[in-house]
């Protein structure tokens, strides 16, 4: 953010109350702010799609059309330039790690008291990374699962969208038709997410990214 200029916050949650006591914590901390809101991944695409200079992006790790890093891993690919910050009630401290990994600016529990929420968010808008001060987060990642994250990290935003479209299921020419693409070109796709997570088929990408995932879920969002 430049000096003078008026913060652009979009947040994504689809639960209504918790999306209006994030507006209240950045309004705290940034009064002029413009706000969007969305209660799903696909709006909040949308959103970024007509305003890709966003200064934040307040992610719920977990909404009905996307789970667990899934959608931190297509936003940090997509737009490389939009600060992320996860905001979730899981603030497991291996979540709060992955989330880290991924590319996340910061983690944000929905526990957190307003004032302490804001304090989060001003830290993230300077430019800080910022994650719960309780959570030790000096243990490194052991090696496989490091491995993993790397290799997720390493796929292009379409193919985060195609691994993401597997995971639910899709067959080819569903994916083809939701992507607007041909099959032939989402079969590509398919053989370099393959590649790039080094397994030999669909389901074992799936696994894969489902491992990875886990850690990002919860009983709650």
């Amino acid at each position: 953010m430049s000096a003078g200029s008026t913060a652009r916050i979009v947040i994504a949650d689809d639960h209504p109350l918790f999306r209006g006591a994030l507006r209240q914590a950045v309004e705290g901390v940034v009064p002029e702010a413009a706000i969007s809101e969305s209660g799903n991944f696909e709006g909040l695409l949308e959103t970024l799609a007509c305003n890709s200079g966003a200064d934040l992006a307040l992610l719920d790790l977990n909404m009905p059309d996307v789970q667990g890093f899934s959608g931190l891993i297509y936003l940090r690919a997509q737009y490389p330039d939009v600060p992320v910050a996860i905001v979730s009630a899981n603030d497991d401290p291996t979540a709060i790690r992955r989330s880290i990994d991924f590319g996340a600016s910061g983690f944000i529990p929905k526990s957190l008291d307003m004032r302490t929420m804001g304090d989060a968010l001003q830290a993230i808008l300077a430019g800080h990374a910022w994650t719960p001060p309780d959570i030790d987060l000096s243990q490194p990642p052991d090696r496989e699962t490091n491995e993993l994250v790397r290799r997720l990290s390493s796929l292009t935003p379409q193919q985060v969208r195609v691994l993401m479209m597997l995971s639910e299921g899709l067959l080819n020419k569903q994916i083809a038709y939701e992507l607007m693409v041909s099959e032939a070109t989402v079969k590509a796709h398919v053989s370099a997410i393959l590649q790039k997570l080094g397994v030999e088929s669909r389901t074992q990408a799936v696994i894969a990214a489902a491992r990875i995932a886990t850690a990002g879920s919860s009983s709650t969002t």
